[in-house]
């Protein structure tokens, strides 16, 4: 190959770069896991004040062999953007960490903290299915995660407790910060509803959130019954068990949270036309309000465009669902009979879809 060109050669170099850069970018995920088992952002965050490398290595639960390479891990760590440093002066030689508003969400006891989903998507039950991915592309299965296991992620985590318990630690995490936004940007949604049913709505996180906010609706969650079976109501919540695909309970409003994105465009068909049939006609406010990734609304934020393509992908690995861009939502939500749909972007890389009868 003819190097003689300047610019073809800086170019197959820059290429380079990123195919190294693209293969090494699970060392950030690693090195993050590594962070969080280690309990980094919590030595940090209860230091309370900038922490010299020195005593960081001292707080922490590691080999003496180890010591000098904690600055490496929080090198990169440091250049993800998960802490930053204070600057050196001239009489102090040692650098100093800070916790990021990331590694602030990486705290355990902070009330949205993220470690749990960290932990649930990076345990070796949810990578191993990546390397059956190009299998997968060859054969009849529905996901990776089924030609590695043999059974679906449902029925895996049905029987796996470690599983199930990491996945709901991390669906509750996320429903909490998700609910403390959609409480106060979204009061309006709420607005002349009497009950409101919660689909696959596990712990009840999301519906005690809005009761205590609304008490004028009346809420249940709705999930699975084994799910639901030991959890207690409040006044104004109940838990109920059953199945969306055979019926969900009546009301004047449905709530389905990261549960479209699970499952196919059939699926989610009879869902919403479970969720149609539930509304109770003597309310006009009457809705099904969806919270999910809608694809192709990223207005330029490349992070946030990459991130939702990472969630596709993690669906087409794990389950049989999807995201969906406006004209798919579009497509779903009148072949179910509904008239008209309203979407706010307000919840981060998901969108509050509000669909009407």
């Amino acid at each position: 190959m003819d190097f003689d060109d300047e610019d073809h050669g800086a170019k197959l170099l820059q290429a380079q770069t990123h195919i190294y850069n693209q293969t090494f970018s699970f060392i950030n995920s690693m090195s993050l896991k590594c962070a969080i088992d280690l309990c980094i952002p919590d030595v940090i965050h209860k230091y309370g004040q900038p922490m010299p490398l020195s005593q960081l290595v001292a707080s922490l639960p590691i080999h003496p062999s180890k010591n000098g390479s904690i600055h490496r891990l929080m090198q990169i760590l440091t250049h993800s953007g998960f802490f930053s440093q204070q600057k050196v002066t001239e009489n102090e030689l040692e650098v100093r960490y800070m916790l990021t508003t990331a590694s602030r969400l990486l705290v355990k006891d902070h009330p949205f903290s993220m470690t749990s989903l960290l932990q649930v998507i990076l345990d070796p039950i949810l990578l191993n299915p990546w390397y059956q991915f190009s299998t997968w592309f060859t054969n009849e299965d529905p996901t990776p995660f089924h030609t590695q296991n043999g059974m679906t992620f449902w029925d895996y985590a049905s029987r796996e407790p470690k599983l199930n318990n990491l996945f709901n630690d991390a669906m509750t995490s996320d429903t909490r910060l998700i609910s403390s936004v959609v409480i106060e940007k979204c009061k309006e949604v709420f607005k002349g509803l009497e009950s409101l049913v919660d689909v696959g709505g596990g712990m009840g996180t999301m519906v005690k959130a809005i009761a205590n906010s609304f008490p004028q609706l009346k809420c249940i969650v709705f999930d699975l019954p084994h799910v639901v079976a030991d959890l207690q109501g409040t006044q104004n919540v109940k838990f109920v068990g059953g199945d969306m695909f055979e019926a969900i309970p009546p009301a004047d409003s449905i709530l389905l949270k990261c549960i479209l994105h699970n499952w196919n465009d059939d699926e989610c068909s009879k869902i919403l036309k479970k969720c149609k049939e539930a509304i109770t006609s003597k309310c006009k406010e009457g809705k099904v309000i969806i919270i999910d990734v809608v694809m192709g609304n990223e207005m330029g934020d490349s992070e946030l465009e990459e991130t939702k393509l990472f969630y596709d992908m993690q669906m087409m690995a794990l389950v049989t669902g999807k995201e969906r861009k406006e004209k798919d939502w579009a497509k779903l939500i009148f072949s179910a009979g509904f008239s008209n749909y309203k979407i706010t972007p307000v919840l981060g890389f998901k969108s509050l879809i509000e669909v009407y009868l």
